[in-house]
């Protein structure tokens, strides 16, 4: 019986020590996961109004934590309050009103005494302050806009090939070099889209950033590929002469190769991360748009006429990346951010880049070689008169679409 009672006595003790441990465990964890936030983490406010963002806890507190607001630039927007104490067991959220000063971008960011950094890690808001909301309303509708513009312009020139049966004049370097740009902008955008390590790689590496990449890059860039491939397609079903890929071209296209191979190599052994090989093949993307119109130019200029070389294509293009640069100047006034197109002026850059070519293909077009265009069999419609009919009747004559 006493050895029965001892027995008992035991496991009661431990079940109440595990039990006990259970609690601890628990209690560890909700502290470790206990932590202040803030329910937008991005706001914008007009000069001289206000707006508000709520602080607030996602677990009680054990404690009092003394929270402390402070911005990467005095100037632009004043907080109210700047600073409070969030009290422990509390369920109340603590409103803070952001007065816009002057024009820009700033981080409002929380900090507090060493034992509880990690508690207010989550407390920042990105602040943009804008000179006037139709400014901001004009820049998304110049966005909505160059996207469907660029989107477009890929089948002026799939529907000119259809029409005439015929790829002849459009260069097959820029194609090649076209689709191999895409595809590595579309391995950018959809690796950090849809990737959850590659987002939280970018997100230590940036942490009061956003991903720069949206819905609406990822779509882009995915049509783009699709349009480009069936624009090679075409090239393999329809008239196309004597016109292939230059070696020229293999040879460049070969050197971007091995770079995308031994990044990926590197990055598949650990010597770097998957998103510097994003980087690296979104800096291949960034050399094709530079050299990929060369080669039509080219050939344009060799043959002295367009014929083949969808103008459709361009004037959507020089849509797209006009409003495209007239989005970045308005932006750039409105936050007072010129130092996004003057400081690193690689995007402005190559949207201006590809407008000036885009001006030199409707030159060529319009006014070079304007009277070869005229003429060219390669344009709607070629009457032919066979050889020793002159006499014959109109209905001998032949009407050839290609």
């Amino acid at each position: 019986m006493n050895k029965q009672t001892s027995e008992t006595r035991m496991d009661r003790h431990l079940s109440t020590f595990y039990l006990a441990l259970l609690l601890l465990a628990t209690v560890a964890l909700g502290n470790a996961q206990t932590s202040l936030t803030v329910d937008s983490h991005d706001i914008t406010v007009l000069l001289n109004t206000n707006e508000t963002f709520v602080v607030f806890a996602n677990e009680l507190l054990p404690n009092d934590v003394q929270v402390t607001l402070g911005t990467d630039s005095e100037d632009h927007l004043s907080l109210d309050p700047s600073s409070f104490t969030y009290p422990a067991g509390s369920t109340q959220n603590q409103s803070v009103v952001i007065t816009g000063r002057s024009a820009g971008y700033v981080k409002v960011i929380a900090d507090s005494d060493a034992a509880n950094k990690e508690i207010v890690k989550d407390v920042f808001v990105r602040v943009t302050v804008a000179k006037s909301r139709a400014l901001i309303y004009t820049s998304i509708v110049f966005g909505w806009v160059y996207f469907v513009a660029w989107s477009v312009s890929f089948y002026p020139q799939i529907w000119i090939n259809y029409r005439r049966k015929s790829v002849e004049g459009l260069n097959f370097d820029f194609l090649a070099l076209n689709i191999v740009g895409f595809t590595l902008y579309s391995m950018f955008n959809c690796g950090l889209y849809f990737i959850e390590d590659l987002q939280a790689e970018y997100e230590v590496r940036h942490p009061l950033g956003v991903n720069p990449v949206m819905l609406n890059d990822v779509v882009f860039s995915l049509h783009a590929m699709f349009a480009t491939c069936i624009t090679i397609l075409q090239c393999f079903f329809y008239q196309r002469a004597q016109q292939r890929v230059s070696f020229i071209a293999y040879g460049i296209l070969a050197i971007f190769a091995v770079v995308v191979i031994v990044s990926a190599g590197l990055a598949g052994g650990s010597v770097i991360h998957w998103l510097d090989f994003l980087y690296y093949a979104s800096y291949v993307k960034l050399t094709i748009t530079i050299i990929k119109y060369v080669p039509q130019a080219l050939m344009n200029y060799r043959r002295k006429s367009t014929s083949g070389w969808s103008i459709g294509n361009i004037l959507l293009d020089f849509t797209g990346g006009t409003l495209s640069m007239l989005q970045m100047i308005l932006n750039a006034h409105n936050y007072d951010d010129w130092v996004s197109i003057f400081g690193d002026p690689t995007k402005f850059g190559l949207g201006l880049f590809s407008v000036l070519f885009d001006i030199f293909f409707m030159l060529q077009h319009y006014v070079f070689y304007r009277h070869s265009r005229e003429s060219s069999s390669s344009d709607l419609t070629t009457v032919t008169e066979a050889p020793n009919r002159s006499n014959e009747s109109q209905s001998d004559v032949t009407t050839e679409k290609y």
